[in-house]
Formats: C-alpha cells, sequence, structure tokens
C-alpha cells in the first residue's frame, strides 16, 4: 500500500498554508466549511484569524464551530457568538455554529466503544471541509490535532459528552470526568470516523505545530507553550498527519519537548491514533515531503 503523503513546511506564514494545499493537488468542491478552534475566552495560544486569513479566503470557506459541553464563553449559541467577534472570527469571515438549531446522528458501524455520534445538523450544509488544526496537548486526550478536531471538535454539546462518556445518551458534565478513559480516547476516533465517512475525499487537512502548550485552546487558563514552534503540515490522511507530528515533538531536541511528552503519554494520548488506524480511517505510515 502506497504511504500516505504528509507536506511540511518550517516557515509558518499565513501563505505558507495556502502553498501546502495547493500541493495536496485538491479542489474542495461546493460550499466548504472550515473547522478550527474558536479559542476559550482568557486562552492566549489558540490560532489567531489573522495567520489562518489566507487559506479560508483560498478555498472561500466559512469557519464553522460546535458549542461546547461545560460551563464558559462558549456554551450557548449566543455566547460562542459573542465570542466569535471579540475574537476576530466574524470581522474576517461567515461564521456558523452548527448545532445551534438541533443534532444531527451520524452512524459508524465499525465503532469500537460507540456506534454513533450527534454533530449539528447544520454540517448537512456543507459540500467539502478544511480540518485546520492547532497540534498542541491536551488535558484529557494527551494531544489535539486532526483526529480530535474531527471527534470532539465537530460534536454537538450533547455529542460532546457522549463522546466523553463512551456512549451514555443522558450524560451529565460530571460524568465526562469519570468515565472509563481509554474507551474515551477510542470513541473519539469512532466518532471521529463518522465524518471521514460522511466527507469521503471531500475533506483535507492541515495541522499547526505552533504554540504547542501541554494545554488545549478550550482551557481558559491554559499554560504557554512549552516547546519552539515547528512547522506546518498537511495531508489527504488525518491519522499520518497527528502521526507525524507526535514523531516530530519525539525526535525534536529541544528541552521543552519531554514536558509535551509526558502530558500525552500520561494520558495514554496514542491510543486514539491507534484506533483510527484500526477503523480503516488512515495509515500511520507515511512519507514526510519539505517543500521548502
Amino acid at each position: 500500500m502506497e504511504k500516505a503523503k504528509v507536506y511540511f513546511t518550517k516557515k509558518i506564514e499565513g501563505q505558507s498554508l495556502v502553498e501546502l494545499y495547493e500541493k495536496l493537488g485538491i479542489s474542495l468542491p461546493g460550499r466548504v466549511a472550515v473547522k478550527l478552534h474558536s479559542g476559550e475566552e482568557g486562552n492566549q495560544n489558540y490560532m489567531k484569524p489573522e495567520f489562518v486569513k489566507d487559506i479560508i479566503e483560498y478555498v472561500d470557506g466559512v469557519v464553522v464551530e460546535c458549542n461546547t459541553a461545560y460551563e464558559g464563553a462558549r456554551d450557548t449559541t449566543e455566547k460562542h457568538m459573542e465570542l466569535m467577534k471579540k475574537h476576530g472570527w466574524s470581522e474576517h469571515f461567515t461564521v456558523d455554529i452548527l448545532d445551534s438549531e438541533q443534532d444531527e446522528v451520524l452512524e459508524n458501524a465499525s465503532g469500537e466503544v460507540i456506534q454513533k455520534n450527534f454533530v449539528g445538523a447544520k454540517m448537512k450544509n456543507y459540500d467539502s471541509m478544511l480540518v485546520l488544526s492547532h497540534f498542541k496537548g491536551h488535558p484529557m486526550g494527551g494531544f489535539g490535532g486532526a483526529i480530535k478536531n474531527l471527534s470532539i471538535g465537530l460534536a454537538s454539546s450533547k455529542g460532546k459528552r457522549y463522546i466523553h462518556t463512551s456512549g451514555a445518551e443522558n450524560a451529565s458534565f460530571e460524568d465526562m470526568f469519570t468515565a472509563d478513559h481509554d474507551s474515551f480516547l477510542k470513541s473519539m476516533a469512532d466518532s471521529a470516523k463518522t465524518i471521514t465517512d460522511f466527507y469521503q475525499d471531500k475533506i483535507v487537512y492541515i495541522n499547526a505545530m505552533v504554540n504547542m502548550s501541554v494545554d488545549c485552546d478550550c482551557c481558559q487558563v491554559a499554560e504557554d507553550p512549552c516547546m519552539q514552534d515547528i512547522g506546518l503540515l498537511a495531508s489527504t490522511d488525518p491519522v499520518a498527519l497527528d502521526q507525524v507530528c507526535i514523531d516530530l515533538v519525539y525526535r525534536s531536541e529541544d528541552p521543552g519537548r519531554d514536558k509535551l511528552v509526558e502530558r500525552i503519554e500520561s494520558r495514554n494520548g496514542l491510543l486514539t491514533i491507534d484506533s483510527a488506524e484500526r477503523q480503516g480511517m488512515g495509515s500511520r505510515e507515511y512519507e514526510l515531503i519539505s517543500i521548502d
């Protein structure tokens, strides 16, 4: 089987995102959703609108997000849209909160823990998707990249609780933090697979290895980055893309990489990539191609 191609550049510039996309040789059709992280209020590490402006305009995309399952500045559509204005997203782009009206159920018969996923019903208004992910650590998942952005990122509020609790239909906020941890990690892969099945070959992925904190952009109080920026990467394979990012962290000589590695390993984060590969979402075998 041919290895997945992952394109890489050390040039951390807005135009570099466009160059990576062009290397993929794909033109996303129709109405393009751009899934990114809007950044929790108070977070300092999320990717800013000015940085991703070129690529979003290039694909003529609509910035899409989903509401959170915990209290904060993004747990209702009204508050989330207000934060979108505060963070500058609405100033530059059309913004759509996918679960602002109702949920849609997507199936995954091959799911290792859960076999369905709750997403925002408005996702069906889009013909294709650019998954624009900030690669960093995460308090529960160990790390966040393309697969997490597909799963937790695109799940509705109900869907986020469903994933965190490995399938509890009426889960509470407290339930999310007491469920079996490894089952949660596999549930992220299960739910991500529903998205890749939905869009098929009309979805591409870009990971930005910048501002790499051990904490996620969902944290209101997040640690500052623990290591130097590495670069930008793109692929049509989310498994290969996340695996490359993991490998680049592990191979780094930056002394701060130990802190990020500890976060990944202490949360058993690689289990999500393993599960995604087993379900056929992609391959951990890749060819890394530098465009510099």
